[in-house]
């Protein structure tokens, strides 16, 4: 991937700097700034003397010119003086200066390795060295780079400061030659044609269904703004800003999505109040409508740079970088949670992830537990590589970098993975016939041995409505671990199209609870033990109301996530998830009386089928008032294999047939 665009804030807010996006002209160098760049040799550099005078009277008269800024001259005068004595190492020393200045670097590697081979094991050439050892590591040529390298490093000291900077860059040449020795089966493929409607496009984003992309353009004009396209079949829509309130004549970027694409967090640095140079904003989509985007807050945002926001799947986890005080480098990723308030909390510092060296674009995987970041600071080809790290029991594992191709010489940024593990989208940069920087996106296969290393999800999408009038309902979705009975996640369904995202871990026993105010709530089971591949489900769910319509029969529910032995009647442990949410829905609906009824197949004998039947709804009234709930309140039947719902010729349809039901009395 490389010239993948470096930018990780917006157009002119690189991972290298941070200026105003707009209006900013290049100044000339002022004469102290060439005084200080004439006289900036290290310590160690003694003078050459070259055996021409009149090579010597140039080398003078070069010296004076730049001094007084007159580059081209300057240039030709060194030039000449090398001419008359081609041993002059001090003036190729000076010629390599002057190409780096004018941004030159061709050019300049030519003159210092000239240099370098005229005085190869002298401290003099140190200059040399250090340019051609950066050049050739940008090159990613790692193997001519580590001869001149080491070399480079014997000038210094052991263990000084110098020699363990130059050992770094000696572990990223090694590090890199191994890497391109092993590459990756990475093969990018440039999305539509119809996204890429702008001189460049980068830092995308997707919904967990990947169905809906929402990336940041730079327009003609200059503006950036913040696009969406939706894939129809086989193609994308043609872009669409996003939504007037959040586009404006000023630049927006770096988005972040929920995996339901109902919450967005992007990045403004001017034309919007803020509290520092660049801050993070936030909006929420009702329908097909964003809200006015609102500055996230004094806790999260402050008098520092904050950007590159990264948001969890549900959307009550940010993270985001800042080079506010308290961190492991300059720029580091820092984490915020969303309390059940609505409030963000105080933003803690990932201090295992981060390095004395900056770090950028982080992006969480929809499985909530890798994090993909940029970074400088860790071990790579160079310059920024793009690492991955697990969220675990005891910490975050040991960043991994992400390899070759994914990574080159080049600055890696803001790469997104999709939700079941597959895909991975990025942005790329291209020099265009004008000679300027083109970005476009690209998609590819995540390898099979990244794929190993992120776990992947499901997700469970649909629309909630009122199972008798079919009108969309605002409702909560929660998703809970019956091994440990902990919230996995909880999200909204939108109010006005009752549509909702939920991601389904891979991997583990699940119950989800679909709940509405004056509802029943629906519980669904989700067994993915001996699942692993992420697969999306599309489900509508239908919530029975509280009260019967006029002559209507009461409502009723199944409890799909009650669990007992064959033949036996003891509710296993994970059953609790089940119970205590029962037990929460007779507390806030007081009024409410229950029957709970227990149904098998025909396997068995009917005589036992019912005393069966009996004795498991019994099991689940005697939790309930050991609970707390009044007994007066609820009641228990057994109707053994007499009520099924679905014929019994079938394991699959038995298995519906044995169940434990709700219903209003």
């Amino acid at each position: 991937m490389a010239g993948f665009v470096a930018n990780t804030q917006i157009h002119g807010h690189s991972v290298r700097e941070s200026k105003q996006l707009k209006g900013r002209k290049e100044r000339r160098p002022n004469r102290l700034f060439v005084l200080l760049f004439l006289f900036s040799f290290p310590p160690f550099l003694l003078p050459s003397f070259a055996q021409n005078k009149k090579a010597v009277e140039l080398y003078k008269k070069a010296v004076d010119a730049l001094s007084n800024r007159k580059m081209t001259e300057s240039l030709d005068l060194f030039h000449q003086a090398v001419e008359r004595d081609t041993g002059y190492t001090d003036a190729y020393l000076k010629l390599g200066q002057v190409y780096e200045f004018m941004r030159q670097p061709d050019q300049a590697f030519q003159v210092y390795q000239r240099a370098i081979g005229q005085q190869p094991d002298k401290p003099t050439t140190g200059l040399a060295y250090q340019f051609v050892s950066a050049y050739l590591l940008k090159k990613g040529n790692y193997r001519v780079a580590i001869p001149h390298i080491e070399r480079y490093q014997k000038l210094f000291a052991p263990q000084s400061l110098q020699w363990k900077r130059i050992d770094r860059m000696l572990q990223t040449a090694h590090f890199g030659e191994q890497a391109i020795q092993n590459p990756l089966p990475v093969k990018p493929q440039p999305l539509s044609p119809t996204v890429q409607a702008f001189p460049s496009q980068y830092f995308p984003v997707l919904t967990a269904d990947e169905q809906t992309l929402v990336y940041t353009v730079l327009k003609p004009e200059g503006d950036e703004d913040l696009m969406v396209s939706t894939h129809k079949g086989e193609t994308w829509s043609p872009p669409e800003s996003i939504s007037p309130l959040i586009n404006s004549i000023n630049n927006e970027g770096t988005p972040t999505l929920s995996a339901d694409g109902r919450t967005l967090v992007f990045t403004v640095c001017q034309g919007r109040a803020g509290y520092g140079s660049c801050d993070l904003y936030i909006s929420h989509k009702t329908g097909n409508a964003w809200s006015e985007p609102q500055n996230i807050g004094p806790v999260v945002n402050t008098r520092a740079w904050e950007s590159q926001p990264a948001l969890s799947a549900d959307g009550r986890r940010l993270y985001f970088v800042s080079d506010r005080k308290g961190g492991m480098g300059r720029r580091d990723i820092w984490c915020s949670d969303l309390g059940d308030d609505g409030e963000w909390k105080p933003p803690y510092n990932l201090k295992s992830i981060n390095t004395p060296f900056d770090e950028a674009s982080p992006f969480i995987h929809a499985n909530g537990l890798s994090l993909f970041f940029a970074s400088e600071g860790h071990l790579g080809l160079g310059g920024y590589d793009l690492f991955v790290a697990d969220s675990t029991a005891t910490g975050w594992s040991n960043p991994q970098n992400l390899g070759y191709p994914i990574n080159t010489s080049d600055d890696q940024a803001a790469l997104f993975v999709s939700a079941n593990g597959t895909h991975a989208y990025y942005s790329q940069e291209q020099a265009a016939s004008d000679g300027k920087q083109r970005s476009k996106l690209y998609v590819f296969d995540l390898p099979e041995a990244l794929r190993q290393k992120v776990r992947p999800v499901s997700y469970l999408k649909g629309l909630v409505a009122d199972a008798r009038t079919k009108k969309p309902l605002n409702a909560t979705i929660e998703l809970i671990d019956l091994a440990t009975n902990q919230l996995i996640t909880r999200v909204q369904s939108d109010p006005q199209t009752g549509q909702y995202t939920a991601i389904l871990p891979t991997g583990g026993e699940y119950a989800l609870y679909v709940i509405g105010p004056g509802y029943l709530f629906k519980s669904l089971s989700f067994d993915f033990t001996r699942k692993r591949e992420g697969e999306g489900l599309t489900m509508s769910v239908p919530l029975e109301p509280i009260k019967p319509s006029e002559g209507g029969a009461p409502a009723k529910e199944t409890l799909n996530n009650l669990f007992f032995e064959t033949g036996r009647y003891d509710l296993a442990d994970k059953s609790r998830t089940e119970l205590d949410r029962l037990v929460k829905f007779l507390e806030v609906n007081p009024t409410v009386n229950i029957e709970v009824s227990g149904h098998t197949d025909n396997q068995g004998g009917t005589a036992n089928n019912l005393e069966l039947s009996k004795k498991r709804a019994q099991s689940v009234v005697s939790y309930l008032a050991k609970a707390g709930v009044a007994p007066n309140r609820i009641k228990s039947a057994g109707y053994g294999e007499t009520k099924p719902v679905a014929p019994n010729t079938t394991e699959e349809n038995r298995k519906l047939n044995r169940r434990i039901e709700w219903r209003i009395w």
